[in-house]
């Protein structure tokens, strides 16, 4: 099963694309960064989000998709930002007919790292080991969204062993 991971933002949107195999190993397909330019309106952006981010799913066909909520914000500005581009990225996905599945921050940490306040380091650490990669995930929006994808593929794998064992 073939999951993408996506942690919004207008600045920088961060993709990571992870699939299960049967056997349960889980392994990076891609990962990176959606850029958008500061100097752009703020409509400007959020449709360069869209362009790329579909361009990514009809290449990559995932099945499903896992999108980093907006947990707390203390700058306005910011989280209506961050808003605005997880509304873009939400708008894409289902437009291409994949369900998505939201998780905070720390949701994502627990599920990944096993505590609920693991720093940066900790996380990209943790996802370098899950995904056997040579080195750490980089840049973090990447490995932040690879952590979603874990996040999720390791939430679905539980839930459906809870159901089989009802």
């Amino acid at each position: 099963m073939l999951a993408i991971g996506i942690d919004p933002g207008t600045a920088i949107t961060g993709y990571g694309l992870v699939r299960r195999s049967d056997a349960g190993e889980l392994m990076a397909v891609d990962w990176g960064v959606i850029l958008t330019p500061a100097d752009q309106n703020a409509s400007d952006r959020l449709a360069q989000i869209h362009q790329a981010l579909t361009k990514l799913l009809k290449r990559h066909k995932p099945v499903c998709a896992a999108v980093e909520s907006l947990f707390f914000q203390r700058n306005v500005r910011t989280a209506m930002s961050v808003g605005q581009a997880r509304g873009v990225v939400l708008l894409a996905l289902q437009q291409a007919g994949i369900p998505s599945y939201d998780y905070n921050p720390n949701q994502v940490k627990q599920a990944v790292s096993g505590y609920g306040a693991a720093d940066k380091r900790q996380m990209q650490s943790m996802v370098q080991t899950l995904l056997n990669l040579p080195e750490l995930p980089k840049p973090d929006d990447a490995a932040d969204a690879l952590a979603v994808a874990i996040c999720h593929l390791n939430t679905q794998r539980t839930q459906q062993a809870i159901a089989s064992a009802s």
